[in-house]
C-alpha cells in the first residue's frame, strides 16, 4: 500500500468559536455560513453568546431550504414567491434546482419561482392567510473556483459577514474556506500531482477515506435527505474520474476509461476531519454480511451468497465469467419454444432493485416450459460487494463508487481481452440468440448534487432529481415499428401495477418545477425514451430506470415489484409480437 495523503484539518466551527470567543470581540455581531448540521451550529451560537458575541450560523448547503426549515415562519402560510439567482457563470437552473424539494415540504402552500438577479440572493415574499406579507433575503454563498478540468465553477462555499468591529477593525464580507472544501481540494491536488503510470489501470484501488462532521438531515418527504457527506463522496468520485478522462485526452462521457477502482468512503466524525488517500491492492473477497431474505418480500438488497444460491435453484444451464477481482459472474440459460429473451441486472451495482425484481420475474417465466430465458442477476459483483460494504456506514447514500467495475469502467465498454464481466453477457447471447435484452437499472431516489464543482452533477444533469419510473428502448433502425409496438404493450401491462402511475406523476411534477420539462414521451402514464442505435448487439434493448439509490422497506418492495412486472410484460409482449410476425 502506498499512502499519498494522511492529514487532519481543523474544523471550521471549532476555530470560529475559539477565535471569536476572545474578549476583543465582546459586543460584536457576525453572520456565518458553514457545512454543519443545525444542532452544532446552535451550540456554537450559544457559546459565542456567552462570550458576548451575537452570532447567526446558517447552512452553506441548500441555504433556501434550510431557511424555511429553521427561520421562516411557515404557519398559516398561503403563498410564497421566490426569485432565484441566475448567475452568468452557472447553469440557468442551478439555484432553482438547489431550492428542491421546497414545494413538497410546504404542503398546501402555493409556491411560485421567478428568475432573479445574479447577486447570489433568493428574494422571498411570504403571504399569510391573515393578510401579513413578509419579505426575506436568503443569501446563497458561492464563489468562482478553477476546477480540475481547467474550467471555472460557481461553487458552494462557507462565508463570514462581520461589520466594522467595536475596536475599529474593518468589517468582513467574503468567503470562508471550510474544512469540507479543504478536504476536497487537498484530495484533488494530491491525485492530480501524483506520478501515475502510463498504462491503465493506474492502480487496483484508489482509496479515499474521510471522517468528517457535516449535514445529514432527512426531510420527511419520500427519500429526500440533505447530506454533505454524500455530496462529498459524489464530488470525490466523479471529480477524480473526470480528471483521469481529462489527462488521458478522452471525452468525459467515455465509459471505457479504466483507471482502477476509485473508492471514497466518507464517514461521520465529531471533531477535526481526517483524510487518508492510499493506493492499495484489492481487498480479499469476503462473505457478504447482508442477511438472507425471502425475495418476494425483500426490503433491502440481498447478499451475493444468497444470489448465487437462488440462481443455482433455478432450472437451466449455468454459465458465466470472472470479474476483475476474481468473483464469479453467474448466469443461467433455459431454452424453450418461445422467442429468446436476455434478462440482466446489476450492471451498475448501486442500483439494487433490479436483481430482486429480475429473480421474481424469472421464477414466474420459467414456470412456463416454453419460456426461452437467459438470465444474469448481478453483472458487476465487485461493485455489488463494494456497495454492500459502503452501505454499512451510510445506508441511505447513492454510492456511485460502486457503479462501475473494479477496472473503473462501465462493463459494456470493457476490454476485449481479458474479458472479465462482459463475458457472461456475451455467452448468454451466444447460447440464446436473444433479440430482446431487458436490462434493469435504477437511479437516485433523492437529489444528487456536486456542490463544489457547480452543484448540478456534470454530465448527469437530467438524473439529478427523481422523476418516477421510466423506460428507455434502444432499437436498430429497421426495428422501429416493432419497438413502438413493444413499448406500447409493456406500458399497458404496467398500468396494472397499483400506485405506479401516481408515484411517477408526483415525482415528475416536482422534478418539473426545479428542472423544466423532461425529454420523455408519456405512453400509458409511463415516461419513455425511444432511440435508434446500431451498436447494441440485440435489435431491441429495453432499459428500466427506477429511483432506487438507496431505498429500503416498502419503497424497496415497490421498486422490485415494478421491475418484475416490466420483465413479465416485456417477455409476454415480445412472444406475441414474434409469433404474430411469423
Amino acid at each position: 500500500m502506498t499512502v499519498l495523503l494522511d492529514q487532519r484539518f481543523e474544523r471550521t466551527l471549532g476555530r470560529l468559536v475559539r477565535e471569536w470567543s476572545k474578549g476583543d470581540y465582546h459586543g460584536d455581531t457576525i453572520e456565518v455560513w458553514l457545512f454543519e448540521d443545525e444542532e452544532p451550529r446552535r451550540r456554537a451560537e450559544e457559546r459565542l453568546l456567552e462570550a458576548g458575541v451575537k452570532a447567526r450560523i446558517r447552512s452553506a448547503y441548500k441555504p433556501l431550504v434550510h431557511a424555511f426549515l429553521e427561520e421562516i415562519d411557515t404557519s398559516d402560510l398561503g403563498h410564497v414567491t421566490i426569485r432565484y439567482p441566475v448567475h452568468e457563470s452557472a447553469d440557468p437552473i442551478r439555484f432553482l434546482s438547489e431550492a428542491y424539494p421546497l414545494p413538497a415540504l410546504l404542503d398546501g402552500v402555493e409556491v411560485a419561482f421567478e428568475k432573479g438577479d445574479a447577486d447570489l440572493t433568493y428574494k422571498v415574499r411570504c403571504e399569510y392567510r391573515d393578510g401579513r406579507v413578509i419579505e426575506h433575503a436568503v443569501f446563497a454563498p458561492n464563489r468562482l473556483r478553477s476546477n480540475h478540468l481547467g474550467q471555472a465553477d460557481l461553487a458552494c462555499t462557507g462565508w463570514l459577514k462581520a461589520p466594522a468591529l467595536l475596536d475599529g477593525a474593518p468589517g468582513r464580507n467574503g468567503p470562508l474556506e471550510t474544512e469540507i472544501e479543504q478536504v476536497f481540494h487537498a484530495v484533488m491536488f494530491t491525485l492530480m500531482t501524483h506520478d501515475w503510470p502510463l498504462q491503465e489501470p493506474y492502480a487496483e484501488t484508489i482509496a479515499i477515506d474521510v471522517t468528517i462532521p457535516g449535514i445529514e438531515r432527512a426531510l420527511g418527504r419520500g427519500d429526500e435527505v440533505m447530506s454533505t457527506r454524500e455530496a462529498l463522496h459524489e464530488e470525490l468520485y466523479f471529480s477524480v474520474l473526470e480528471w483521469f478522462h481529462h489527462q488521458s485526452g478522452r471525452p468525459l462521457d467515455d465509459r471505457g476509461l479504466m483507471p482502477g477502482q476509485i473508492v471514497p468512503d466518507v464517514q461521520a466524525g465529531r471533531g477535526d476531519p481526517h483524510v487518508r488517500v492510499a493506493l492499495r491492492a484489492f481487498m480479499p473477497p469476503q462473505d457478504d454480511a447482508r442477511p438472507r431474505q425471502e425475495l418476494e418480500t425483500a426490503d433491502a438488497a440481498p447478499g451475493l451468497v444468497q444470489i448465487g444460491q437462488e440462481l443455482a435453484a433455478l432450472p437451466g444451464e449455468v454459465f458465466g465469467s470472472t470479474s476483475r477481482e476474481g468473483r464469479p459472474v453467474r448466469g443461467l440459460y433455459r431454452p424453450g419454444t418461445r422467442p429468446a429473451v436476455l434478462i440482466t441486472s446489476g450492471q451498475h451495482a448501486n442500483e439494487t432493485s433490479g436483481p430482486v425484481g429480475a429473480f421474481r420475474a424469472v421464477r414466474r417465466l420459467l414456470a412456463n416450459p416454453g419460456s426461452n430465458i437467459a438470465f444474469i442477476p448481478v453483472e458487476n459483483p465487485d461493485g455489488y460487494a463494494l456497495h454492500g460494504r459502503l452501505c454499512e456506514n451510510n445506508p441511505r447514500h447513492m454510492h456511485h463508487a460502486a457503479r462501475y467495475t473494479s477496472l473503473g469502467n462501465d462493463l459494456e465498454h470493457g476490454p476485449e481481452e481479458p474479458v472479465y464481466e462482459i463475458g457472461a453477457r456475451r455467452r448468454a447471447l451466444e447460447l440464446s440468440g436473444a433479440q430482446l435484452h431487458i436490462n434493469l437499472h435504477g437511479y437516485p431516489a433523492h437529489e444528487w448534487t456536486r456542490p463544489f464543482t457547480g452543484y448540478l452533477p456534470r454530465g448527469f444533469e437530467r438524473w439529478a432529481l427523481p422523476k418516477g419510473f421510466l423506460l428507455i428502448l434502444r432499437y436498430h433502425p429497421s426495428w422501429e415499428v416493432t419497438a413502438r409496438t413493444l413499448i406500447e404493450a409493456v406500458t399497458r401491462g404496467l398500468s396494472a401495477v397499483p400506485g405506479l402511475a401516481d408515484f411517477t406523476r408526483r415525482q415528475l411534477e416536482l422534478c418539473a418545477v426545479h428542472s423544466g420539462a423532461a425529454p420523455y414521451e408519456m405512453i400509458n402514464d409511463v415516461p419513455c425514451l425511444l432511440t435508434a442505435q446500431e451498436r447494441h448487439p440485440t435489435p431491441l434493448t429495453l432499459i428500466t430506470e427506477f429511483p432506487d439509490e438507496t431505498i429500503y422497506g416498502e419503497a424497496y418492495r415497490f421498486a422490485h415489484t415494478v421491475q418484475m412486472a416490466t420483465v413479465i410484460a416485456a417477455e409476454q409482449a415480445f412472444a406475441i409480437m414474434m409469433e404474430t410476425a411469423v
